[in-house]
């Protein structure tokens, strides 16, 4: 019965600073708190009264209880330890004389919980006014919220009357008031471990009368990696308060940070409005998108099929075209195209937005109605950074197709424009093998060295005038870009090598093959108005080319566009091209795919990609974004610490290589170069001892580094003779 007085007295003390608008709530409240003779508290969970999860080392969390309610009739008053025979009223004339009936009601109910015997005065202002006016003074501070000022006054008048002491329930109230502005300050300030250690201590805060303080200690549990913990302390208040715009609030600010799991358990806590309604309709809708709106931020999220189902009722039957949206953005990252495009096509339907043709021109993109894609994105190509991206993505798949399909001189205007306006390097570049597969090498040649301009590196667009230069006999030209990319590409510098028939890829048709070509329209616009004829279906003669007919990556684009599966095909592609960081950009699109295998597979080649590129560090966070298998996992462990040995040997930093190979050295055998250099670091170290150790190990089984070393320590020695 002690436990339950104090928890009692705590509860009312805490609701008589904020007030009640009914005194009849003040007695739910007793009779909510209060035990009869046969109840007991019962915890509402386990986790929450186990002392060593604290969240705060040497402090126990808040604790919610929530009471056993008895089937017999609870009494208005509680039995109670006070015996005190003079009851303190001054509280009751105060709160009175200023209109304050919420706290007016507060204390009575307080005083009878405390004093059961005690019978209030009809007329609180009848009650004897304290001739005490310092007192008055320091209730009169309280009522403003001038804690402090407070303090100070029972200070100054103790030193004045050492024999003075203020009344016990002005320190109670002082307590639990300085108490919540301590833990609301600490939650603004996102001090999270100080919120729970505060409501630790002060439990007559963790009360419905408190709702805003139980609040911020839910979020204080989440934010310190305790969710469960919030999610009880969430289902305290729908457990025990009534309000009900507290109980709304509650379920949203619980939404806005728990798992949908756990906020579909709270939701499981509504009750049944009295015309039948239940009491979270109003934001169940609002949750459903939230749900899905989170999912579209993080690929990894699932949305419950309930929620989804929800929104999906919302697109069909309302007339918002985000809700379309949504769904549209939920379903492209997870690779189910059918589904994205049929809710980007209601969404453009209803209000036609950037965003709905962007994700209309993906899906588009993805199954290769590459001029569908351009003809979506065209008027919205300058909104954004993204709708720009897509745009020319498209624009450089639809000149990439094989075989090349007829683009209208109207439509390949406006793509020439916008690839010098935007200055894209990877449109021009297929414009250039757009126009050799309409045999028109010398428009070919001009957007080929356009697109070097823009790009110096582009190594397909340096092949394409290359492969031109061949196939117009220019000799002088083809020299040029041989020597320019002499040690950078290896088939720049074997265009114009016959090939022998068994090694060479498919060709494209031979000299004098004739071929059936259909009417195309062939405008092209350049910087210089290079304009194809339009030209009938005829036979034609093409020259030989050199060039695979099947174009595999040499062609630059952004790897977004891909579905998973192609690009983590592009991506070794890439690696085979010896391109390493966009294949690192491919694989990392191919890690969203729904198989665990492509997510496997695309991880570990962005590692081999980083590792080629001489990025360890990137390496390493790229082999631990999804499990790889236990071989694979050794070979990336080693390839990764070998890179960082040599970095830090590069780099002059010894000692780290050094700490490095003797990890190597503990999860397999040292390679040789590895073992050279480890007597190279020992050397720099003037380690000579362990240097020679290394050195003669090497050169016994012929090594030319251990001898070389052995020679640098012989002349070391002799200078110093």
């Amino acid at each position: 019965m002690k436990s339950t007085f104090i928890a009692l007295s705590a509860a009312i003390v805490a609701i008589s600073v904020f007030g009640m608008n009914k005194p009849d709530y003040i007695k739910h409240a007793m009779q909510s708190l209060s035990l009869a003779d046969a109840e007991e508290p019962v915890a509402l969970s386990p986790r929450l009264v186990q002392q060593s999860d604290s969240g705060v080392t040497g402090v126990n969390a808040p604790v919610f209880r929530e009471i056993k309610r008895s089937a017999r009739p609870v009494l208005d008053t509680v039995v109670t330890a006070a015996t005190a025979a003079t009851v303190d009223e001054s509280a009751l004339r105060y709160f009175a004389s200023r209109g304050d009936t919420a706290r007016l009601q507060a204390e009575i109910s307080r005083l009878k919980a405390l004093y059961p015997d005690w019978v209030p005065p009809k007329d609180p202002l009848a009650v004897p006014q304290n001739e005490d006016k310092q007192l008055e003074t320091m209730w009169d501070l309280y009522a403003q919220g001038r804690y402090a000022e407070v303090r100070k006054a029972i200070a100054e008048r103790q030193i004045a009357e050492p024999a003075w002491k203020p009344p016990a329930d002005l320190i109670d109230r002082l307590t639990v008031a300085e108490a919540r502005t301590r833990l609301i300050n600490a939650s603004d300030l996102k001090q999270y471990d100080t919120v729970v250690r505060i409501g630790s201590e002060t439990p007559s805060l963790l009360t419905c009368s408190e709702v805003d303080v139980l609040w911020r200690v839910a979020e204080a549990f989440f934010r310190t990696d305790k969710a469960q913990r919030a999610t009880d302390a969430y289902s305290y208040i729908l457990n025990n308060c009534q309000n009900a715009a507290e109980r709304l609030a509650t379920v949203q600010k619980a939404a806005a940070i728990l798992p949908a799991k756990s906020v579909e358990d709270l939701l499981a806590k509504e009750k049944t409005a009295p015309d039948g309604t239940m009491e979270f309709d109003s934001i169940r809708d609002d949750l459903a998108r939230r749900f899905v709106a989170e999912a579209n931020a993080d690929g990894k999220l699932v949305v419950p099929p309930q929620y989804l189902a929800r929104v999906e009722h919302l697109a069909e039957t309302g007339g918002l075209a985000s809700d379309a949206l949504l769904l549209g953005w939920y379903h492209l990252p997870r690779g189910d195209m059918e589904a994205a495009e049929k809710w980007f096509r209601k969404a453009r339907d209803k209000e036609d937005t950037a965003s709905a043709s962007q994700g209309l021109a993906l899906t588009l993109i993805d199954r290769n109605d590459q001029l569908a894609a351009e003809d979506t994105m065209y008027r919205w190509r300058d909104d954004s950074k993204d709708a720009k991206a897509v745009y020319l993505a498209a624009t450089a798949n639809l000149l990439a197709l094989e075989p090349p399909v007829a683009i209208s001189g109207e439509v390949l205007k406006r793509i020439a424009a916008e690839v010098i306006k935007s200055r894209d390097a990877s449109t021009a570049q297929q414009f250039g093998w757009y126009a050799r597969a309409l045999n028109q090498p010398q428009t070919a040649l001009q957007w080929f060295r356009a697109a070097l301009g823009l790009k110096l590196d582009d190594e397909p667009s340096a092949y394409g005038l290359a492969v031109t230069y061949q196939q117009l006999d220019d000799l002088k030209g083809l020299s040029e870009i041989q020597r320019l990319w002499a040690g950078r590409s290896e088939r720049i510098a074997k265009v114009g090598e016959v090939e022998k028939p068994e090694t060479a890829n498919r060709q494209l048709p031979v000299a004098n093959e004739t071929v059936a070509v259909r009417r195309q329209p062939r405008k092209v616009v350049t910087s210089q108005d290079v304009e194809y004829d339009q030209q009938e279906q005829v036979a034609v003669t093409r020259p030989r080319r050199t060039v695979s007919a099947d174009r595999g990556c040499k062609s630059t684009i952004n790897p977004q566009t891909l579905a998973p599966e192609a690009a983590l095909t592009r991506g070794w592609c890439l690696m085979e091209r010896n391109r390493p960081m966009e294949a690192a950009a491919a694989f990392e699109v191919g890690m969203l795919g729904s198989s665990a295998k492509t997510r496997e597979d695309a991880a570990y080649g962005q590692s081999l990609a980083y590792l080629r590129a001489g990025l360890s560090a990137k390496a390493a966070v790229s082999a631990i974004k999804a499990p790889q298998n236990r071989q694979r996992a050794f070979e990336l462990q080693q390839a990764i610490l070998a890179d960082k040995a040599v970095a830090a040997f590069d780099a002059g930093r010894s000692r780290e290589a050094i700490l490095i190979l003797d990890q190597l050295r503990q999860i397999g055998p040292e390679r040789t170069d590895l073992l050279s250099l480890r007597g190279y670091a020992y050397l720099r170290l003037k380690r000579y001892a362990d240097a020679r150790r290394v050195f003669e190990a090497l050169a016994a089984i012929g090594n030319r580094d251990g001898q070389r070393g052995l020679g640098i320590l012989y002349q070391i020695f002799n200078d110093k003779d």
